[in-house]
């Protein structure tokens, strides 16, 4: 199979309308020929642990609502025009998503890493749950069928904190400056959220050279 890393976060709105993208083109394809890791990217990684009141957060990225509707209009325009759903008026809380990453590295191990990531997306863009809480994550990991008693004792600890931290920087230093990207084969480089046509023609061309 060919390697598909996704770097993203799960607030990120362009990666959740990358993401869904990409699920219909695979959706269609009679072959599936990606191995997908999640890799992390903080778009806030200076975020305090306990997350930020959503509208002190807009009024300080975006100089208030005037400038986070200006920023947001794009993204509306594209989730509408596909047909997804993002209910931004149900976000209270802008999370920090250090430990939703270490969950998704977790999830990769236990090969429930597609469910945990679309859940993550789903909870926080279409139900506005705040993804940093620790019931949250507790609740997604038993929706993946992960044990919820070992999962809250690795969230409540250090475990791979420092690591998720490295890989975050790593990203960075590769000249990574915005998500999603998505790295095919460990060779080519596809910045934002592409659509759906030219996932299938990917996707087409690798199934025709594995044949």
């Amino acid at each position: 199979m060919t390697t598909l890393d996704i770097i993203s976060d799960p607030i990120c709105p362009w990666c959740y309308i990358g993401k869904t993208k990409l699920d219909r083109a695979l959706k269609e394809a009679p072959n599936q020929p990606f191995d997908i890791t999640w890799r992390p990217f903080q778009l806030n990684p200076d975020m305090p642990v306990e997350g930020m009141d959503r509208h002190i957060y807009l009024e300080l990225k975006f100089g208030g609502r005037a400038g986070a509707a200006q920023a947001y209009k794009p993204i509306i325009e594209a989730s509408e025009a596909m047909g997804l759903d993002i209910a931004f008026d149900k976000i209270t809380r802008t999370p920090n998503t250090l430990n939703a990453h270490r969950l998704i590295f977790w999830a990769k191990v236990q090969s429930c890493q597609e469910l945990v990531v679309t859940e993550l997306f789903t909870r926080y863009f279409q139900a506005g749950q705040d993804i940093s809480d620790l019931e949250v994550l507790l609740d997604i990991a038993r929706a993946a069928d992960m044990d919820p008693e070992i999962t809250r004792r690795l969230l409540e600890s250090d475990a791979d904190l420092s690591e998720t931290i490295l890989e975050d920087r790593k990203a960075r230093e590769m000249g990574i400056q915005g998500v999603p990207c998505f790295i095919v084969g460990a060779t080519h480089v596809l910045n934002g959220a592409q659509n759906t046509d030219l996932w299938a023609d990917i996707i087409g061309e690798i199934s025709a050279k594995s044949t």
